[in-house]
């Protein structure tokens, strides 16, 4: 399955659920208490991080798209750290604020990467479900996607209004199911019960044909667009009305915190499907996802650079041959994580021991080399007849092994003029006795406040050279 990364800007999500708040106590740990034989924590850093729906919301936000939270709390100090840290990364909150209850605190004590100890605070929302559901009608104007983020803590009462609401404005349903009673979320678009959750309502399937069996049974039960099983290590089961079961495998290099995976999935495929993804492609770019977040400690986001990196690195496109799309894909990700562009170009016709001189001076330049290659048609129109000696393809495959070289793509001008205009190195550099005037696209470059270079080539190395010894022997 070929994936792309989606528009995400163009993708308004509308999250509404149990919102809490992940607060962390961090510390070291030298002694064991005299009062109990338990450790003593020194607390030297106190976090809080948006849990539950707001998770759900940070996530969205974090991909770049347009996210909207509707949601109960209290009035209390944990509310408004929960709209300080959301409304920094652009999440739009709508709190419906009860001055009775306290907002839900999940505090972890850590040490040394370490959970100590977990504590709640929480009691189940008096929400006034009326006034959240007119809330949530007035918002979905502005929205494809709305998320039912359930983790059954009281702030979602009428899940079937909402439900009916959506989908009489053409907007689709995604919900994360809790509890026993999966009729509540009747006619949802997608629903993403894990593993366990769905075993809760069909009872235990010994294989995969009957976990599709039962599925399709429920699909047909709840009058359900789709059904997303997560099944931790052993990946994820998209099942659809008259499609074939689509099991994906995990994607985690190294599980190193589940907390917050759930929220990842549901958060990736409501952004996916907003941008306009199918649903397949959704729920691929889900399950990458999710394999980024277990390798991080505690409820995380997933960045926009992250998750472009990693379908990069599905597509073979970290490194080697490129085409100029993907080659800009790959620059937008680079630049994200700080790196510094090098741009060169040539004919490289016959691979020598100059051209891997230069090529490495040119990738200490900067952190990602970018070398572009005269294609067949303007290698003739600069060399002559007979030239190029090794077709486009044969001369990218050989470049493409090079260490100094991270990406090679093709043109078929005469000049890379085009292509600079486009990729905007940060360096632009040129091998040989030119002064920086002389270097073709120089002034491009410049223009825009980058960096020209000319840098000295191997003595008694030239392609042409080796060509004329070659016809004269």
């Amino acid at each position: 399955m070929k994936l792309s990364m989606p528009r995400f800007d163009q993708a308004a999500v509308l999250v509404v659920g149990d919102v809490m708040l992940d607060r962390y106590w961090h510390g070291g740990t030298s002694r064991i208490s005299p009062e109990a034989p338990v450790p003593v924590v020194k607390v030297e850093q106190i976090e809080d991080r948006p849990g539950g729906a707001a998770n759900v919301a940070l996530n969205i936000a974090a991909l770049g798209a347009p996210a909207l939270l509707v949601g109960v709390t209290g009035s209390d100090e944990a509310a408004d750290s929960l709209g300080a840290s959301l409304a920094a990364v652009g999440v739009t909150t709508r709190f419906q604020r009860i001055a009775s209850q306290p907002t839900i605190v999940k505090l972890r004590v850590m040490s040394r990467h370490q959970q100590l100890l977990r504590m709640d605070f929480e009691q189940p929302f008096n929400t006034d479900a009326a006034a959240l559901a007119v809330e949530v009608g007035a918002l979905l104007a502005g929205v494809r996607v709305l998320v039912l983020s359930d983790y059954g803590k009281g702030a979602l009462k009428n899940h079937q209004v909402l439900i009916q609401a959506a989908r009489a404005k053409g907007v689709a349903v995604l919900a994360d199911p809790k509890g026993k009673d999966f009729s509540i979320y009747r006619g949802a678009s997608l629903i993403t019960p894990n593993l366990n959750e769905f075993e809760t309502i069909v009872g235990h399937c010994v294989d995969e044909a009957e976990l599709v069996a039962k599925g399709a049974r429920m699909m047909h039960e709840l009058e359900l667009g789709a059904l997303l099983i997560t099944r931790g290590e052993h990946g994820m089961t998209l099942l659809r009305p008259e499609h074939a079961a689509l099991h994906l495998p995990a994607r985690a290099r190294e599980v190193f915190d589940v907390t917050g995976a759930g929220d990842t999935v549901i958060s990736t495929l409501a952004a996916s499907l907003a941008a306009g993804e199918e649903l397949p492609q959704a729920v691929a770019l889900a399950n990458l996802a999710a394999g980024i977040v277990v390798g991080k400690l505690g409820t995380a986001a997933i960045s926009a650079p992250e998750l472009r990196r990693a379908i990069q690195r599905e597509a073979g496109s970290e490194r080697g041959v490129l085409s100029s799309d993907q080659l800009l894909l790959a620059i937008e990700d680079a630049r994200a994580h700080g790196e510094k562009i090098v741009f060169t170009n040539g004919c490289f016709d016959i691979l020598h021991a100059g051209h891997v001189a230069y090529l490495e001076q040119a990738r200490g330049q900067g952190d990602r080399l970018v070398l572009a290659v005269n294609d067949d048609a303007s290698v003739s129109r600069l060399k002559g007849p007979g030239r190029p000696i090794n077709s486009v393809d044969r001369r990218m495959a050989v470049l493409a092994g090079l260490g100094a070289v991270d990406w090679v793509v093709s043109f078929s001008e005469d000049t890379p003029e085009n292509l600079l205009r486009e990729v905007k190195p940060d360096v632009l550099v040129k091998g040989g006795d030119y002064g920086i005037d002389q270097v073709v696209g120089a002034d491009i470059v410049s223009a825009y406040g980058g960096e020209v270079r000319v840098l000295g080539l191997v003595e008694n190395s030239s392609t042409t050279a080796i060509v004329e010894k070659i016809r004269s022997t």
